[in-house]
């Protein structure tokens, strides 16, 4: 597929998109409904979605390359090629929904290609870019509910710890999101975590965080946090 037909294919989706509301909805209706290279096979419109997601000058144009991505993640048999070509979509990230839409591929992926996606995760939870160092550790568990399989925990909070005095509110919210999935998977070691670095952990973090556990246990944990700032 040459440039001069992608750019077609682009500019196919932009009066698409223009000709509908701004809504999930509408335009999940909208990829539904389908583009004139919806038939080609999987890796024609995986090029063809790449090239969009990497030249497309709004968040609505990415979201319709995302929903095909994720229309095919289901099937474990494309996970490598899909890797390979959206691995690269994270460097076009500018906002946190779309940190968090890639989030929800990229953990699907640790599942069956986990040192791959490992030692990605792991260059950029050391990255200059906040939206890498957020995604370092969401990916890592997304919403655990819809994993099979978890990394140890001793192989996820190695990714907090050094965010833990991150000053980007973004990255606060992903470090709190991290923790609070870990609470589901690995409650008595993330528990131990929290007391032990309770004054280190920003208030953004530690409110996510601790948002879904009982409320004897959040009030044990308020009340040390207030103790040890004293």
């Amino acid at each position: 597929m040459d440039i001069k037909n992608n750019k077609s294919f682009l500019n196919e989706v932009v009066t698409v998109l223009k000709n509908i509301e701004n809504t999930v909805p509408a335009n999940r209706t909208a990829f539904k409904n389908g583009f004139s290279f919806t038939n080609l096979s999987f890796e024609e419109q995986l090029s063809i979605w790449d090239y969009i997601w990497n030249n497309g000058e709004d968040m609505r144009t990415k979201l319709q390359a995302y929903l095909f991505v994720e229309k095919h993640i289901v099937n474990p048999k494309l996970h490598l090629v899909i890797w390979e070509k959206v691995m690269p979509w994270q460097q076009k990230v500018t906002e946190w929904s779309m940190c968090d839409a890639l989030a929800k591929i990229y953990t699907k992926i640790v599942e069956t290609h986990t040192e791959i996606v490992y030692e990605q995760l792991k260059e950029w939870n050391h990255s200059q870019n906040l939206f890498n160092r957020r995604q370092s550790v969401v990916s890592l568990l997304y919403f655990s509910r819809t994993k099979k399989n978890y990394l140890p925990f001793s192989k996820i909070i190695i990714f907090v710890f050094p965010l833990l005095a991150d000053k980007e509110y973004y990255v606060q919210k992903g470090v709190g999101w991290c923790l609070k999935e870990l609470i589901n998977v690995y409650k008595e070691e993330t528990m131990d975590f929290i007391k032990k670095n309770i004054n280190i952990i920003s208030p953004i973090a530690f409110t996510i965080a601790i948002e879904k556990i009982n409320s004897d246990e959040k009030e044990f944990l308020k009340q040390i946090r207030n103790w040890r700032k004293q």
